[in-house]
């Protein structure tokens, strides 16, 4: 069995990878450091940099559910903010200048006009979550601005669904799922009895929301189109990843009822606090300068997500 990792440990022992990385591991056939860390504890973070070089980060920690994110505001301030200062004060301690930040299309806000470009107004977010992601854009940029060795990368990710193609890995969300794909797969496994579906009176084709949903590997190949622009010394960019392509509540139940072969039931609920109706993305910019485009469609997104829940009902867990 393993053992929960400690907060703290000697850097040199660290604790055994959890069952996500280790998979992680067997597909990237080589060993992968891993140390856990809380991201607001400062101390730590200095003595992770202390022992080992990076030339690079790319910051994902934070936490990412908008309907929570209204509920709890406070601790999204906390966590988000307060751990993206104790990364970059350990960066800069230690000389790593470059960035790629795990932003979001939440700080879009409500869309004045669509498809959203990165020159499209933002800070006017509807949620604490979206305000987070758009606090720490201009901290960055503030600090690109006061430092000319820094170089950062801000993805504005849109909708990010599926699994990797052979199964191993994909998401296993804590508890109730926060996020419509994830949900959807477990109501299609048979661990949940039915979908909630927030809203049908929105101004859309079918009145439920319209997202763009991407597939998670065409993200991982956005991060690492990235890694390379820093390499230019860009300064501080940042870009869209999306496909360009919405999709409403109703048509991502039908696109997983074709991948899995099952009926997955929904009713129709009230609106969530903090959505807006349509949020979809141009993401020319990020094809000029990265070279970087979204290469699966909504069925391999659906068929990836599928076959990840079919293999793991109950995710990394007893499996």
């Amino acid at each position: 069995p393993i053992t929960p990792p400690l907060p703290h440990y000697p850097l040199p022992f660290p604790p055994p990878l959890p069952p996500s990385l280790r998979r992680v591991q067997l597909l990237a056939r080589r060993p992968i450091a891993f140390h856990q860390l809380d991201v607001t504890d400062g101390a730590a973070l200095q003595e992770l940099f202390s022992q080992h070089r990076f030339s690079a980060v790319v910051h994902f920690a934070g936490l990412k559910a908008v309907g929570e994110s209204v509920q709890q505001p406070l601790e999204y301030y906390r966590v988000n903010l307060t751990g993206t200062i104790r990364l970059l004060e350990a960066m800069k301690a230690h000389g790593v200048k470059n960035i790629v930040f795990s932003s979001s299309a939440t700080v879009y806000g409500d869309p004045k006009y669509l498809p959203l470009d990165e020159n499209h107004p933002v800070g006017g977010c509807t949620n604490p979550y979206g305000k987070s992601k758009y606090f720490i854009e201009e901290m960055i940029r503030d600090l690109c601005k006061a430092d000319k060795d820094w170089n950062a990368v801000l993805l504005r990710y849109f909708n990010p669904i599926g699994a990797h193609e052979s199964g191993m890995i994909g998401e296993d969300p804590q508890g109730i799922p926060n996020n419509l794909m994830p949900y959807v797969a477990q109501v299609a496994v048979g661990r949940r009895e039915f979908l909630s579906v927030f809203g049908n009176d929105y101004e859309t084709i079918d009145g439920t929301g319209v997202r763009d949903y991407i597939h998670v590997v065409d993200l991982a190949q956005g991060h690492i189109a990235a890694l390379k622009k820093l390499k230019e010394n860009c300064g501080c960019k940042v870009y869209n990843l999306g496909t360009g392509t919405g999709y409403s509540v109703l048509q991502m139940v039908r696109a997983m009822e074709k991948a899995s072969g099952r009926e997955i039931k929904y009713k129709i609920t009230g609106r969530r606090e903090g959505d807006v109706a349509s949020c979809y993305a141009n993401p020319e910019l990020a094809e000029r300068e990265l070279g970087w485009k979204a290469a699966f469609g909504l069925d391999k997104m659906c068929e990836d997500l599928w076959r990840w829940q079919r293999q793991n009902p109950t995710g990394f867990s007893k499996n």
